[in-house]
């Protein structure tokens, strides 16, 4: 089995969600696209508030006010949904 490296220093600059993706534009270029189902309170909440975000700690992580949720880049180059997702699954 093998491991995945993320890179400490992956940082966004931008957030941009759709009905389906979330999409986020990183500083080296990169842009990294996940299925917004990952994040069930992101997936029903308005598109306003999908659009009412801070990136914090420098841009190693995005903050939702409206829905109370917060995402690492780390996590998500690591390819990890929240807990409410996988709770969903169950």
């Amino acid at each position: 089995m093998g491991t995945l490296a993320v890179d400490p220093d992956a940082r966004a600059i931008g957030v941009r969600c759709t009905e389906n993706e979330l999409m986020v534009q990183m500083a080296d270029g990169r842009t990294l696209s996940v299925p917004l189902a990952w994040f069930p309170r992101l997936l029903n909440s308005s598109a306003d508030a999908r659009r009412d975000f801070p990136l914090i700690g420098d841009g190693e992580g995005i903050h939702w006010p409206a829905v109370d949720e917060d995402l690492s880049v780390a996590g998500l180059l690591a390819g990890r949904p929240s807990v409410e997702h996988a709770k969903a699954l169950d």
